[in-house]
């Protein structure tokens, strides 16, 4: 089993290297599970509309905090710790290293605080690798508009952020990377998507070697 995060800024390409990832663990006939957060679970899904919708009664940073904390800890409990002690894989769609970019890096809350929040909802579970895909502000907001423009949707609260939340933001990202880079890769979201497929199944055989990988099978 193994538990595999994709982190990046809105708009750099998670969801699409998921899916390539699933297609990739199917082929090799690898049970495994896709989520993401705040949601996973029916509490989890109730607290992101809350978290997202923009409103003038929107959380105030510490709020806002708590309630991703909150979705976190029934996510872990009830579907992250569950599927990998069946030992299957678990590819999540953030997890607490986005809490530590936006709540810390983007709203300047204490770094120890999130860190000491991350550790109680979670329990100390921690992702086998952590996959940071890293992009520039300029080609996130041009990327968020196209998808926006094509899809007749709107952004939500966290995405409506300024240019300058959002490159504190991908600075800690970058720099959580740096600090824990035995356990991340950085891939460049400008690349191809059958460029990134490549790297990442590349880097993965190195993360895992091949006894592991062929466990769940």
């Amino acid at each position: 089993m193994a538990f595999i995060v994709f982190e990046g800024l809105d708009g750099s390409g998670k969801s699409t290297l998921m899916k390539e990832l699933e297609a990739e663990l199917r082929r090799l006939q690898i049970v495994y599970w896709t989520t993401r957060e705040p949601g996973g679970t029916w509490l989890g899904d109730e607290l992101r509309n809350l978290i997202l919708q923009k409103s003038d009664n929107h959380p105030c940073a510490r709020a806002e905090l708590l309630l991703y904390e909150a979705a976190r800890a029934q996510h872990v409990e009830k579907v992250i710790r569950p599927r990998l002690e069946l030992g299957q894989w678990v590819l999540c769609d953030r997890y607490t290293a986005s809490s530590l970019a936006f709540q810390a890096g983007g709203r300047g809350i204490s770094s120890q605080q999130v860190e000491w929040l991350n550790d109680f909802a979670t329990q100390g579970l921690k992702p086998d690798l952590t996959v940071l895909l890293d992009l520039s502000i300029e080609e996130s907001e041009k990327r968020r508009s196209h998808r926006e423009k094509s899809s007749a949707t709107e952004s939500d609260r966290i995405e409506s952020e300024n240019s300058d939340f959002h490159q504190r933001v991908r600075q800690s990202f970058l720099d959580q990377a740096q600090k824990e880079s035995t356990h991340w890769l950085i891939l460049d979201a400008a690349l191809s998507k059958e460029k990134l497929k490549s790297l990442l199944l590349t880097e993965l055989h190195r993360f895992f070697p091949d006894d592991r990988r062929d466990s769940t099978k």
